[in-house]
């Protein structure tokens, strides 16, 4: 893992991951000109999960990744995936009911594809079906999260509200939403098992690959790499942040924004347990900007989140900023007082990609090239359900009811309203303010 320590005696950064150490095995770059049905560009949880549901169905598929699969917001992200959907409940209820309707059932949909994904492939990525908490530091956090429990309950969703004490949370949070299905897992080990299904499986992969552009000849579509090229019948986009680095890709389908991550050194399940943290249920903070809690197999606290940072294509490695890592560390120890001794060891980060919509995306840049994203921080479940979904109507012609409401049959995609640092730092500053005023 390629590491720098920042300075010498705090936690190791590193521009991959802390899940997993990067695979040795690494497939060889395309070098040739080959020809196939499908060629999938990405090889991300999406991606992967698209080029196998296409060659369960017979499908001759080629997988093209910049670098390996699983290599970008796959194995880097929070590891908490939720039947929670993302947005904001209570408006949604009230501007688009059905909407919110869509985006429980997607939501929940997402998360027993990816149970029945680790089940069909036999997946050791440490889940614990433990379900997550929307969680409340202070009164108005927990007014929210009573309403928002009543908006999604209205729509369909499974999940109960409660306090501290019933939800089994640690003793700083007042309570919160639990939607109990989902849990938490080793995103690093779920994303590499996958990689290990589509290596054994007959889809073509090229890794190390990185797509220059995508056309569409209308009779089909070429694909361009640095030493070789793929000639296809369809092409799948499934690089979510790197996206619009392609001049194919609509425009303002999606930004990458940053996120941060920081984990601890292990902690005696004693000292967990007198936190009040006893339910190990995955905990996401009400603020503006969340904050996320994920308690590992082997009693390490990551935490996620608490400031994004937009970026620009093209998008590059790098690691944390010391700054972050110095607030989320504010953080944990906010949140987790009894465990200030405990030290923080590693530091890593990630390019999501997040829509004007704050909802998944897909549907067809040209004739013969389509595109999917289903991130905005619920990509562990929701990217490799939609893309399962996209390669069935690719097979079919078909578009299930699940992929309905998020087929863009225009292309037309607004600026966001928040999807700028500006904006993002005074969300991070109102979040400050509020925890000062409550003391928390």
């Amino acid at each position: 893992m390629i590491g720098t320590p920042l300075p010498a005696d705090g936690p190791r950064y590193t521009t991959f991951t802390g899940w997993v150490d990067r695979p040795t095995d690494l497939t060889s770059s395309l070098d040739m000109t080959i020809s196939c049905d499908v060629v999938v560009v990405g090889g991300g949880l999406g991606g992967m999960a698209t080029a196998l549901r296409l060659a369960e169905g017979g499908v001759d598929v080629v997988l093209l990744e910049a670098d390996f699969c699983g290599y970008g917001a796959s194995s880097r992200n929070a590891g908490q995936i939720s039947a929670k959907p993302t947005g904001e409940p209570q408006v949604l209820a009230k501007v688009n009911p059905r909407l919110l309707r869509d985006l429980v059932r997607f939501a929940a949909s997402s998360v027993r594809f990816a149970e029945d994904l680790i089940k069909q492939l036999g997946i050791d990525c440490e889940y614990e079906p433990v379900g997550n908490v929307g969680a409340a530091v202070t009164k108005g956090q927990m007014r929210k999260a009573q309403r928002d429990a009543q908006a999604l309950r209205d729509a369909g969703a499974q999940l109960e509200v409660g306090d501290q004490r019933e939800l089994g949370l640690p003793d700083t949070f007042l309570g919160g939403l639990l939607t109990p299905a989902g849990g938490t897992m080793n995103p690093g080990l779920f994303t590499l098992g996958l990689r290990g299904a589509l290596l054994g499986s007959g889809v073509r992969v090229f890794e190390q690959s990185p797509v220059q552009s995508v056309d569409d000849l209308g009779s089909g579509a070429m694909v361009i790499t640095p030493q070789g090229r793929v000639r296809a019948k369809k092409v799948v986009l499934a690089n979510n942040a790197w996206a619009p680095e392609l001049a194919i890709t609509p425009h303002r389908l999606s930004r990458p924004v940053w996120v941060n991550m920081i984990e601890t050194a292990p902690v005696e399940r004693e000292r967990i347990d007198a936190t009040g943290w006893t339910s190990r249920t995955g905990l996401a903070t009400k603020h503006n900007v969340m904050e996320s809690y994920h308690l590992t197999p082997t009693n390490t606290i990551a935490v996620g989140v608490r400031q994004l940072k937009i970026g620009k294509n093209p998008v590059g490695e790098r690691i944390s900023d010391p700054e972050v890592v110095a607030d989320l560390t504010d953080a944990f120890r906010a949140r987790f007082p009894s465990l200030r001794d405990v030290a923080v060891t590693k530091t890593w980060g990630g390019w999501i990609a997040m829509t004007s919509s704050r909802a998944p995306v897909v549907g067809k840049a040209s004739k013969n090239v389509y595109y999917a994203i289903g991130c905005n921080g619920h990509g562990l479940g929701q990217a490799p359900y939609l893309g399962s979904l996209l390669a069935d109507h690719l097979t079919t012609d078909q578009i299930h009811e699940d992929m309905m409401p998020w087929w863009q049959s225009e292309n037309r995609f607004p600026r966001s309203m928040y999807l700028h640092n500006p904006v993002l730092r005074a969300a991070w500053l109102a979040d400050r303010i509020g925890d000062r005023r409550a003391g928390r």
